[in-house]
């Protein structure tokens, strides 16, 4: 039987030598991170001075990094705070067949409550786009519990006269091959979509935009009109997916600080990366087109990452020709909360983990590149390779780089190195280069205040102060919830097997 290699999940999907392939590159994401890592440990003990200078020259590159971040990071704040002032129902409705473009929404649902649930479809009805426009379902999970699928299906009966198609299903438990996660869920749900509205209707494939958001999604009005208007002016948009910015504020001002910060920087990247398009990949709840979803065969059942692998089969399904549409447009999601501080931690570290298994797709992508290597092309899929691994592995070490191996010299050194120069003058280096790039925190901590929601009254205003204050913890989080979190998962990748992630559902709590 011939293997879908674009439906590869692991290197056990195959056989021979592909599958010797496929597991050297499941390995060598942790190689490059934990061997970084251990040269510079080592060598601070047998070369102290090599890695003297290597820190200092680090340190440089990470203070222009910062500036150059930065830069990005204005940019798409800007251009965010363009779009929110735009009024996309008229710009959108003075494009012609505007009125023909159907939106179908997919919402799996685990074990949330019906606050979230109903948050977010008052969200889709409040966004005041033809609501007759909308094929909404929503999907719950069998193996959540008999009394979850009984709420779902009252709310599903509260809603389903207020769009022009709703539907409701529940993704049975234990089908062969899959793994428990939202893949799985929405693959389920878009299938049954086909059949029982899309094809059944006869609908047009290429007027068709599926948006999956995680049911904790809460879209800021006019969202749909700036997608549509997207679709429609966007060169070639059947080969595109559409990525709003995600913004944790929907319990921002309830949650723990280090949870917030958390959200913060990651919408930070978010909006950075959508200023450099050519790294952007699918990430949370996004839009795409229907007829790319169908003619890749749907999302992957038995893998985690589903939300960025869509993009990376559809760039080795449509050999490099497909890119993801930066919209510079809010949606608004929860920041990981639980009833407890000590549970949020957990939880937190639980999620970054989730999201550091996002490096399965390095694998995936290079591999896939080596068995179409005659059709991509070969600039745009080495840049795209390049940036992942540059990525992930800058995830797992760069913050433990500065923090913790820079001072390492001066520690395991010896007494040789610590009588030279170089051995007095590297804290004071280093403390400058360090000083000079919290420009960038200071950036991050007026630009997260500048986009802070509305303020509940009955916090005052030194919740303001908090925020803003949080940020000097900063460095501690990124490590503790940064390049830990990454670092395990591409070690539970390298060692396989038992050790692999499976789908992790991040509690909600409001």
């Amino acid at each position: 039987m011939a293997v879908n290699y674009l439906k590869v999940a692991q290197a056990s999907d195959l056989q021979n030598r592909d599958r010797f392939l496929y597991r050297a590159l499941e390995i060598l994401p942790a190689i490059l991170s934990l061997g970084t890592l251990l040269v510079l440990i080592i060598f601070s003990y047998l070369k102290p001075v090599w890695v003297a200078y290597f820190i200092i020259i680090f340190d440089v590159y990470w203070l222009l990094l910062v500036f150059f971040l930065s830069l990005h990071l204005i940019a798409a704040y800007r251009e965010l705070k363009k779009n929110i002032r735009i009024n996309w129902r008229e710009r959108c409705q003075s494009l012609p067949g505007w009125q023909d473009i159907i939106h179908l929404v997919i919402l799996p649902v685990y074990n949330e409550n019906n606050e979230i649930i109903e948050t977010c479809l008052n969200s889709i009805i409040n966004d005041q786009y033809p609501l007759d426009k909308f094929i909404v379902v929503l999907t719950a999970e069998a193996r959540a519990g008999q009394k979850q699928t009984e709420r779902c299906e009252k709310i599903a009966e509260q809603y389903q006269t207020k769009f022009g198609r709703f539907l409701f299903t529940v993704h049975p438990d234990g089908i062969t091959g899959e793994l428990k996660g939202k893949g799985a869920n929405q693959s389920w749900a878009a299938r049954l979509a086909k059949a029982e509205i899309i094809d059944k209707e006869n609908l047009d494939y290429d007027k068709i935009i599926i948006s999956v958001f995680d049911i904790d999604t809460v879209v800021f009005s006019g969202y749909f009109y700036r997608l549509t208007h997207a679709f429609l002016t966007v060169p070639n948009p059947q080969r595109a997916s559409y990525q709003p910015i995600p913004m944790y504020h929907n319990n921002l001002w309830e949650a723990p600080f280090f949870a917030s910060l958390s959200a913060t920087s990651n919408t930070f990247w978010q909006m950075m990366q959508q200023i450099r398009q050519e790294k952007l990949a699918t990430y949370s709840s996004h839009s795409m087109t229907w007829k790319a979803l169908v003619d890749i065969g749907f999302w992957s059942t038995n893998m985690v990452s589903e939300d960025s692998r869509i993009f990376w089969h559809c760039y080795c399904h449509y050999n490099g020709n497909y890119r993801v549409e930066p919209l510079y447009f809010p949606v608004s999601m929860d920041i990981c909360m639980d009833k407890s501080n000590w549970q949020t931690i957990i939880n937190l570290y639980k999620q970054q983990r989730r999201w550091g298994w996002g490096v399965e797709n390095i694998p995936y992508l290079v591999f896939n590149v080596i068995k179409k290597w005659k059709e991509m092309p070969k600039k745009n899929a080495f840049g795209r390779i390049f940036v992942q691994f540059y990525g992930f592995h800058s995830w797992a070490t760069n913050a433990l780089i500065i923090a913790v191996i820079g001072w390492l010299p001066l520690i395991i050194g010896g007494p040789k190195f610590n009588a030279t120069v170089l051995s007095g003058n590297l804290p004071f280096i280093t403390r400058v280069l360090i000083t000079l790039a919290m420009f960038g925190l200071v950036l991050s901590a007026i630009i997260s205040t500048l986009l802070l929601p509305k303020r509940p009254s009955k916090y005052g205003f030194g919740k303001i102060i908090q925020t803003i204050i949080q940020w000097i913890f900063l460095p501690v989080i990124i490590i503790v919830f940064g390049s830990i979190p990454a670092l395990e998962s591409q070690t539970r990748l390298a060692l396989g097997g038992k050790w692999r992630l499976g789908f992790w559902v991040t509690p909600k709590q409001r």
